[in-house]
């Protein structure tokens, strides 16, 4: 179990106060949310990250189910007043009155008993399929958890079950941060920030459930190894007039097949004059009239591959969907369809190293579509791919991504920071921005 000097105030409150990058981040969408499922790794946990967003959500309405994977019984593991055990069935009823301050008295957490410091992926996986199973009956189901990187290995253990498991399902999940106030910094912020407004009735509901967290916010006893764990240097964290998610990226591949499924264009790549145009304008902006060996990414039904095509020696067209590919396929024609290669992969977890040297590598409308740490794996694949007179585009819409952790803006700034790349082409309007990169001489990186 990770456990923290909870007598070190960490970061001061006052210092996240001023980080004018909390309050701009944007704000999460609830409304229409009906039914929602929120995780907690041990009891406190939901009530410090999430509780005034339980409150809002049933206040809207929404059903909402709160499970708890462990009862929290080593949280003083130096106490000689209580046993584990006895700590154990305190925190479970602390963690019943919490939940029904937050919900109201006729909703009642589910305690999954599991062991405190010792999750696995592996007993988490049966339990959280099953309650992933009953939110995604809702018109609009919604997923809450630990964040993958809070520093707590229960919550990080916990928070790649569910963000895994609902991501192949579709279900939107957000994960909240509750160690990252302690050790963390503003400059240190993650990408994919969110926000949740809070009512004062929201907070009222929070500061009371905490309160029944007795055995978290005041001492056991005046004995050495019953201090008090969450002192006021570190509830000053959670009385924020917002609360704050880390978006989960969903599973490409289900997400795509089920769009794609939907609808045979569901981009309207064939009759929005914006894909129309953004293609020409793309293909305009490329430095030169023929490239040899290029890398289509996130091809989707094969629009631009097939213009791709005629000024290639060989395309290699790459998307998460089956469906879409099997549209690509139809579309090209006998001439497109000799230089072309169709590969179904997820990225950046499934490219190959065959794919390297290429001397054109686009990434249009695709880059938002992974988690951060995974658009700088993919950035890096690409730049390292690179023939070294190669060229790199990016093209990405320049509005909001909905329920996605990045949008065109971040997946631009960081191609934008890499020294090993510089930018030769820069075109930027309303909806898009268009970018190429070449790779900078290494005498010069």
């Amino acid at each position: 179990m990770v456990t923290f000097d909870h007598r070190d105030p960490g970061t001061p409150e006052a210092d996240w106060a001023r980080c004018g990058a909390l309050h701009r981040a944007p704000e999460l969408e609830l409304a229409g949310v009906d039914r929602a499922v929120v995780f907690a790794a041990h009891p406190d946990d939901e009530t410090l990250g999430a509780g005034g967003t339980v409150h809002r959500l049933v206040r809207q309405g929404t059903e909402v189910r709160v499970v708890v994977a462990t009862l929290g019984e080593n949280s003083h593991p130096d106490s000689t007043t209580f046993t584990p055990q006895q700590l154990a069935a305190l925190r479970r009823e602390e963690m019943a009155a919490a939940v029904h301050a937050l919900t109201g008295e006729g909703t009642s957490p589910v305690f999954l008993s599991l062991a405190d410091g010792a999750l696995t992926e592996e007993q988490l996986r049966e339990p959280v399929a099953e309650h992933l199973a009953w939110v995604e009956q809702g018109e609009k189901p919604l997923a809450v958890c630990t964040w993958e990187r809070d520093g707590h290995t229960d919550h990080e253990v916990l928070a790649r079950t569910v963000a895994r498991a609902a991501g192949a399902r579709g279900v939107r999940c957000v994960q909240y941060p509750v160690w990252y106030w302690h050790w963390g910094s503003p400059s240190r912020l993650p990408r994919g920030l969110v926000r949740v407004p809070l009512g004062d009735a929201d907070r009222r509901a929070k500061k009371d459930a905490l309160a029944h967290h007795v055995t978290q916010v005041r001492p056991l006893s005046q004995r050495p190894g019953d201090e008090v764990l969450l002192g006021e240097h570190v509830l000053a964290h959670f009385a924020r007039d917002s609360e704050h998610f880390v978006v989960s990226a969903p599973d490409q591949a289900a997400v795509f097949d089920r769009v794609h499924s939907d609808s045979e264009d569901p981009w309207a790549v064939d009759t929005s004059w914006y894909e129309q145009r953004k293609r020409e304008v793309l293909l305009g902006c490329l430095p030169r009239p023929h490239y040899e060996r290029v890398l289509d990414l996130g091809c989707s039904t094969g629009a631009l591959t097939a213009a791709l095509a005629r000024r290639a020696g060989s395309v290699t067209a790459v998307d998460a969907s089956d469906v879409a590919l099997r549209a690509a396929r139809a579309r090209l024609d006998d001439d497109a369809a000799a230089n072309v290669e169709l590969v179904r992969a997820v990225l950046p977890a499934g490219w190959r190293d065959e794919w390297a040297p290429r001397d054109l590598i686009v990434v249009s409308e695709m880059g938002y579509f992974c988690s951060p740490e995974q658009w700088d794996e993919l950035l890096e694949r690409c730049a390292t791919a690179l023939d070294p007179e190669g060229h790199l585009v990016l093209c990405h819409w320049r509005h909001p991504i909905q329920d996605w952790p990045l949008d065109g803006a971040d997946v631009h700034r960081e191609a934008r920071r890499r020294p090993d790349l510089r930018r030769v082409v820069s075109h930027r309007e309303r909806d898009f921005e268009l970018e190429i990169f070449e790779p900078v001489p290494r005498e010069q990186g």
